[in-house]
């Protein structure tokens, strides 16, 4: 059956919404080749070693799941590092029946059984534990109300594990009039201390920042846009939050999480970041049972329990993303 021929204006209306069509195809052709080859191609040599030593916890040498300390509390975003004695040491946090967070220190030594030394109170939680180089730590953590990093100093181990802070800082919110917190220490240089958090922007995301304390009087911090773009690309428009150093056969890499969608912790993914490129690989973490969600990276070169050079991963399984019995921290060790 035949039919009129179209109008001149029908054909040019074709041949516009073609050319859409067309262009339209060409866009969503070339930002799946970006985000393919994104993917597919490391960001550099540090995030491909990382990837290759984090992402299988089945072939770890060995592992942890829901760890806890020896009262029974949950040791939630713990982060781990090593005493020159060879003596474990773990900053975390737990959410205890007064309905506060209380960030703790414990001591262990095998990776496995931990005996928690002191509690620093309510409202502390995403603490991070360095050595400051002369014997003794800097810790720092998010302190609420009024959500802020607080920066806390001890001469010695003792005087850490016992909560005997010798020098002290609260920092003011300069980024964010609502939050500011999930501090993680990069490095101690002599009365400098040099940090990363996050801050709430426009009091509704979390997003990333770098900051330093001098003397525990002086703090500045600034937004760090490049990682927050390279968390970006992969299509995250959630929280950006915990993050962490690492040095892999002499490169820096960085640890980050960055949640797909906020509110829902189901969507947290772990990412290796190259602070030389200012891009991030999206870690594909195996769990013995397939767990999909994983938040508060932290990485750790220690010696492990056998006397072995090890990379220990720390991580945050969300209940919503987990496989049974996973729940909880997570924590395992490969030998280099």
């Amino acid at each position: 059956m035949s039919s009129a021929p179209a109008s001149p204006a029908t054909v040019r209306l074709s041949r516009t919404v073609l050319g859409l069509a067309v262009a339209l195809a060409l866009s969503a052709a070339l930002l799946l080749a970006h985000v393919a080859g994104a993917s597919s191609a490391p960001a550099s040599a540090g995030t491909a070693r990382l990837a290759a030593l984090a992402e299988d916890v089945t072939d770890a040498d060995g592992h942890r799941y829901d760890a806890r300390d020896h009262t029974g509390r949950t040791m939630d975003a713990a982060q781990i590092t090593q005493a020159p004695d060879g003596t474990y040491l773990a900053a975390y946090h737990t959410l205890l029946d007064d309905g506060r967070f209380h960030a703790a220190v414990a001591t262990s030594p095998d990776l496995r059984h931990w005996h928690r030394r002191h509690d620093f109170g309510p409202g502390t939680h995403q603490a991070s534990l360095a050595d400051d180089g002369h014997g003794g730590y800097v810790l720092a953590y998010e302190k609420d109300p009024k959500n802020h990093i607080a920066v806390r100093g001890y001469g010695d181990r003792a005087a850490l594990l016992d909560g005997r802070a010798t020098r002290a800082f609260d920092a003011p919110r300069t980024l964010s009039r609502c939050a500011e917190g999930t501090p993680s220490i990069t490095a101690v240089r002599g009365d400098t201390i040099e940090l990363t958090g996050h801050y709430r922007a426009d009091c509704d995301t979390d997003r990333q920042l770098r900051a330093t304390l001098t003397g525990f009087r002086d703090w500045h911090a600034t937004p760090d846009r490049r990682l927050d773009r390279a968390l970006r690309t992969w299509g995250n428009s959630g929280n950006f939050g915990d993050r962490a150093p690492v040095q892999l056969d002499g490169r820096r890499v960085l640890l980050v999480e960055g949640q797909r969608w906020r509110g829902d912790f189901g969507s947290w993914r772990t990412y290796a970041y190259d602070p030389a490129s200012g891009r991030a690989d999206r870690l594909t973490i195996s769990t013995h049972g397939k767990s999909r969600a994983f938040a508060n990276p932290s990485a750790t070169l220690l010696t492990d329990p056998q006397g072995r050079p090890a990379l220990l991963v720390s991580l945050f399984i969300p209940a919503q993303g987990a496989a049974s019995g996973e729940a909880g921290q997570l924590v395992y060790w490969h030998k280099l």
